[in-house]
């Protein structure tokens, strides 16, 4: 591209993110999706809360301080709430201007998490910088939505084959980083965002027929031929049967959230989550604390909140008004919407156990800011659907 061009395509992006602003406070405070946003940051505070009580006397048995995951996690939904207010007064087209940076950037630091990247529980997944922890997986859904909006926002009268190769390649790539880590929960979630995102941008019916029976294929071929990790394949089949030994996790979580009955047994109350019975209750199995804790009513008011969320994204997707802010929100609308049905369903044994975060209430400072990101971006669409 030389020096010229790359100044060129810098000087776009900061056009395009300053252009087209609201020129009024007030009409901007009008058009601003009050009920999505103030329902994510409701959510995200309960989260804090939730994530205090599952691991305040764990902490405390330890001997080290009960705060630890309070104050971190109350820091991650701060810096998420900025994140969520500065791509909401943006304008989202500078997104698809940087898409090929954003996936570039996405790539390399995909694959160097296999020279750099640290441990933990057998996966590796982090990058260290300083006192803090990156996880490149929980942003790697994020920019594949940019990608694929963007690629598809310039074919108005749908995909031809063609189209369709240089996606599922464009795709592939960070999918398979992604599973290799090996995070195959988040590989999940990007190809059923990749799915729906193409179903949306009109890819033709015997293409998807193609595509799904193609999956098909590829998930026997990688179970059959050991290409997954054994704990993988048993957590995976391990809600077909649910007696066996590998079904402890769900076991537990299933007890947590049946003793909670119709009202709970009270904020920071309940022997499942203070004698830390149900491993990684603060990640992803905080729905059990909430359901023990705040039973059946807490429960549903949780989901109900989300529902509600997923419903703003949704009604965001369909009053864009362009097609790459219909992709934009349908994308985020899918990562949330999926997370939320895999993550509380793994937790009452109806889903595998893929390690899916709950949006919003798991803790974890990568796939707290990635879902903040993703809420930020919607509310741009929404913010400027009728300009």
């Amino acid at each position: 591209m030389g020096i010229p061009g790359i100044l060129s395509r810098g000087a776009t992006w900061v056009s395009t993110f300053f252009d087209h602003q609201p020129h009024s406070g007030t009409t901007m405070t009008r058009r601003v999706d009050v009920v999505l946003a103030a329902t994510t940051v409701v959510l995200a505070f309960l989260g804090v809360v939730m994530v205090y009580s599952a691991t305040r006397d764990k902490l405390r048995l330890a001997g080290d301080n009960s705060h630890y995951f309070l104050t971190r996690q109350g820091m991650f939904v701060v810096l998420g709430v900025v994140a969520m207010v500065i791509l909401a007064i943006a304008d989202y087209h500078w997104l698809e201007h940087a898409s090929v940076a954003l996936y570039g950037l996405m790539v390399l630091s995909l694959l160097s998490m296999f020279v750099i990247g640290s441990s933990q529980l057998g996966a590796t997944r982090w990058l260290q910088l300083g006192p803090l922890q990156l996880q490149p997986s929980a942003f790697a859904s994020l920019i594949l939505i940019v990608v694929v909006a963007g690629y598809c926002a310039r074919r108005p009268d749908g995909l031809e084959r063609n189209d369709i190769i240089k996606i599922l390649a464009l795709a592939i790539v960070p999918i398979l980083l992604v599973v290799k880590q090996p995070d195959l929960g988040s590989g999940i979630v990007m190809s059923i965002i990749l799915l729906v995102m193409l179903v949306v941008a009109g890819i033709p019916n015997r293409y998807l027929l193609l595509l799904i029976f193609l999956v098909i294929l590829g998930v026997i071929a990688v179970v059959h031929l050991g290409l997954l990790q054994q704990y993988q394949v048993q957590r995976i089949t391990g809600f077909l049967n649910q007696n066996g030994q590998q079904s402890y996790n769900l076991a537990q979580s299933k007890a947590a959230i049946g003793s909670g009955g119709f009202w709970g047994t009270g904020l920071f109350q309940g022997s499942q989550t203070n004698l830390s019975y149900v491993p990684e209750q603060q990640t992803d199995f905080i729905f059990s604390a909430v359901g023990e804790q705040l039973g059946f009513v807490g429960a549903a008011s949780v989901l109900a909140l989300l529902g509600l969320i997923a419903w703003r994204l949704l009604h965001s997707a369909q009053s864009a008004r362009d097609p790459f802010g219909r992709l934009l929100a349908t994308g985020v609308f899918t990562l949330i919407a999926f997370s939320v049905f895999e993550n509380a369903g793994m937790t009452m044994g109806i889903m595998p156990i893929a390690g899916i975060p709950l949006p919003f209430l798991s803790y974890g400072g990568s796939a707290t800011l990635a879902f903040f990101s993703g809420i930020g971006m919607v509310l741009s669409v929404h913010l400027r659907h009728q300009r």
